[in-house]
């Protein structure tokens, strides 16, 4: 939430992923998370972090690719938001939710969009309207077919050069 109240998604986390390294320089969290689905948390305060990874290399260079992972996120959402247009911005979240879900042993071609219209809305900094809109017309195209928030892709070269075309 912003100070004046209004609310904007700023991640989307996936099982697996860390959530709050926000607050790790500030040790003040700015963000509040919101579970989609069940789910489980682990909590691990920072001084633990830093103590296993005084303790191990291997800990210590993965906790740094973790961190230049977040960094990287947040640039290419940045950049995205900078410089796609709105079509281009939901393809390449549909993406990268792809690539994502794959990593996870999922299906790459088939999943579940666990944020609302609105909220995919918030996160790419577009209008529910707008999102409703590209995604009827991505289906009208034949780049992928939505059944509530089911999502299946049925031509990922065409949504990948979507991406491309403005990059």
């Amino acid at each position: 939430l912003a100070k004046g109240g209004r609310e904007q998604v700023v991640g989307y986390h996936m099982a697996g992923e860390v959530v709050g390294i926000d607050g790790v320089a500030s040790e003040i969290h700015e963000c509040q998370a919101t579970a989609l689905e069940d789910m489980e948390v682990c909590r691990l305060p920072f001084s633990e972090v830093e103590r296993l990874a005084r303790l191990s290399h291997q800990f210590e260079r993965g906790l740094h690719k973790l961190l230049s992972q977040e960094s990287a996120r947040a640039y290419t959402l940045m950049f995205m938001l900078g410089t796609m247009r709105a079509d281009q911005r939901l393809a390449f979240f549909l993406l990268d939710l792809s690539q994502r879900y794959q990593a996870r042993g999922y299906s790459s071609c088939e999943f579940v969009l666990r944020m609302t219209r609105r909220e995919i809305g918030s996160y790419l900094g577009l209008t529910l309207e707008t999102v409703s809109r590209l995604l009827s017309r991505f289906q009208r195209e034949g780049l992928l077919q939505v059944e509530g928030r089911t999502v299946k892709l049925l031509d990922r070269v065409a949504v990948s050069q979507l991406v491309d075309c403005g990059a």
